[in-house]
């Protein structure tokens, strides 16, 4: 029996049943840390929302440790919430705030003053237990609130985008806050983002939405490598991966691709995989990640040559917007070539890691993901490490 089941799952918000959310079926193991990503109004929020009775199930079932939750109130459900803007009591001290849900319970006062400390040290906040929220920094608040639902002893943590409000270096510290916290308490998360960065640091399963649905159920590594379709290719991995449209010809002795005037080679065993999908004559769609093209001399070796539109430098490495007559490519490059706006450059693409769409359904042509459960192969990695 999984500790969490979600049945075709879905909301409507009209009477004529447009789906925000739609046929969300999940298994969600114990202990597990789950993190629901996807671009704004994809229903990862609503799907999160659902699951802590804040908003009714219109469609599906939710099953907890087998027990049907549809109809349960959120105080029945027995889970902690936090939210993106902290929630707290601002004329309370952190203690009071941390304490505020056991002083409901009417727990006694010597077990409620030991779960407060407890959890202020695990969050490193027992040095500000006297001070209100108006004292503290964004990770600190954020802090207190986790404290508030952690001193609960909740079945289930539900997390709605707790780190959009942060600054870059806070995000990057209360992630691993939140990941040593998970790993200590082994309590199991739902976690929103629309962050990859967070979704792919913290998640051991990653669901990816996208207009409501559903689009892949994975592991972090197994959704960068083996993405199931054009949608979760392009969301996953920064910067985003290129496209390209492209016909194949099979040679005596490789297989071609063709995009405008470029010729790429395959290697066999993709052009024979292509083959047997009934693509040796037929266009599809090559997805090329920004890390696998490399900057050669506009010599006649290059695979294609393109001039630089913009540039972008990230520390050690150098993004490179670029375009020709038949395609826009973003390319890494290491910061010590000089180059500027403007410039012609030859580009060699390293297809062994290349990836290849159907132009008409988006799935991914290499990746027998694309059709089978996405938890199967989860498991597998988990079981190899």
């Amino acid at each position: 029996m999984s500790f969490i089941e979600l049945k075709n799952l879905g909301k409507s918000y009209d009477k004529q049943r447009s789906k925000a959310v739609s046929d969300v079926n999940l298994t969600i193991d114990k202990g597990d840390f789950v993190v629901l990503v996807g671009p704004s109004g994809c229903g990862k929020s609503t799907t999160l929302r659902m699951l802590a009775g804040l908003e009714e199930i219109t469609d599906g079932e939710f099953y907890f440790e087998g027990q049907l939750y549809n109809q349960l109130s959120p105080q029945q459900r027995g889970f902690a919430m936090v939210f993106q803007n902290y929630a707290l009591y601002p004329h309370l001290t952190v203690y009071e705030n941390i304490a505020f849900p056991l002083r409901i319970r009417k727990l006694k006062k010597t077990e409620l003053d030991a779960k407060v400390r407890q959890a202020a040290e695990l969050l490193e906040l027992s040095g500000l237990l006297s001070r209100r929220p108006a004292e503290l920094s964004g990770g600190q608040k954020q802090r207190v609130a986790i404290g508030s639902a952690i001193v609960r002893d909740p079945h289930l943590f539900l997390m709605d985008e707790p780190l959009s409000n942060l600054d870059a270096k806070l995000r990057e510290q209360m992630r691993r806050v939140i990941a040593s916290l998970h790993q200590s308490l082994g309590t199991t998360v739902v976690y929103v983002t629309h962050d990859q960065v967070e979704a792919m640091t913290l998640g051991s399963k990653i669901v990816v939405m996208n207009r409501g649905k559903v689009q892949q159920v994975d592991s972090p590594s197994q959704l960068y490598q083996h993405p199931a379709n054009m949608f979760t290719a392009s969301f996953i991995g920064s910067p985003s991966i290129n496209f390209l449209e492209v016909n194949m010809l099979k040679r005596p002795d490789a297989y071609q691709l063709i995009s405008g005037p470029s010729i790429l080679r395959l290697t066999n065993q993709q052009g024979e995989r292509l083959a047997q999908r009934g693509f040796s004559e037929a266009p599809f769609i090559l997805g090329v990640r920004p890390g696998d093209i490399s900057l050669v001399p506009t010599n006649g070796q290059e695979d294609m040559r393109v001039k630089i539109i913009s540039r972008e430098l990230l520390g050690s490495k150098m993004v490179l917007y670029t375009e020709n007559k038949h395609s826009r490519l973003t390319v890494l490059s290491p910061v010590n070539y000089k180059l500027f706006s403007g410039q012609e450059i030859g580009l060699r693409f390293d297809l062994v890691k290349a990836l290849a769409f159907d132009s008409q359904s988006e799935e991914n042509l290499f990746s027998s993901l694309s059709s089978s459960p996405a938890e199967t192969s989860h498991n597998q990695e988990k079981a190899s490490v």
